[in-house]
């Protein structure tokens, strides 16, 4: 989009030209960095937005003062503030291919909710609020953040579960796709509706209680897996 973007970003006005994002007039310098450089730049930028302001505040025009980038720059790469934060969220996560083994299901299970956890605490759990909000009153809005989901959660899930059944842990049938969403969809319902961070003893209860005993369960009817 060209330098002639929208100043105002859901409401919210403008850092002051030239001025830090908190309007403190002082010049920032604007290097020429381009790809991942910039990239990570602009997404450091989001969240330490997404920390002090939180995303009801967070707006392009203050990300690309914080980031000394150019408007323009950002409005190339994301067409909305929404797409943005959930691309700085996803850089923030860690692989889905690579995640902790520690030699077990349930201590791989632990480890990444645990994991959840911290992130929740900090600025993805507040992206998470924010993009909650704008999908309740905006369907458009929804479907366009489903659009760009790369489902990270549940790949890391299919990696863990691979990995147990390789090991004979469970039977690779009990891999469906209902049974690999739910423990981080009860994660992000206790943080949603009770904050952060969430407790070890809620991790561990959705561990034992939830997500083991579901794999251990019999395949479900039909076959339906995770593919």
């Amino acid at each position: 989009m060209a330098d002639d973007a929208p100043t105002i970003e859901n409401g919210a006005p403008p850092a002051e030209a030239g001025g830090a994002p908190g309007g403190s007039g002082t010049p920032g310098k604007r290097s020429r960095r381009r790809g991942e450089a910039l990239n990570t730049a602009i997404f450091e930028a989001v969240l330490a937005e997404l920390a002090e302001v939180g995303y009801a505040r967070l707006t392009m025009e203050r990300v690309a003062e914080r980031a000394k980038a150019g408007k323009a720059s950002l409005y190339r790469r994301w067409p909305n503030r929404g797409r943005l934060v959930m691309d700085a969220v996803y850089h923030l996560m860690p692989s889905p291919e690579r995640p902790a083994d520690t030699g077990s299901f349930r201590g791989d299970l632990l480890e990444l909710l645990r994991s959840t956890s911290r992130l929740l605490d900090g600025p993805a759990g507040e992206a998470l609020r924010g993009l909650l909000s704008e999908v309740l009153v905006s369907p458009e809005h929804g479907a366009e953040i489903r659009a760009v989901s790369r489902g990270t959660g549940v790949a890391t899930m299919r990696t863990l579960a691979e990995r147990a059944a390789a090991r004979g842990e469970i039977d690779p049938a009990a891999i469906t796709e209902r049974r690999l969403e739910a423990g981080q969809a009860m994660m992000r319902h206790h943080f949603l509706f009770h904050g952060s961070p969430v407790s070890e003893a809620v991790i561990t209860g959705i561990v034992d209680e939830v997500v083991l005993p579901l794999f251990a369960a019999p395949p479900p009817a039909g076959g339906e897996t995770a593919d």
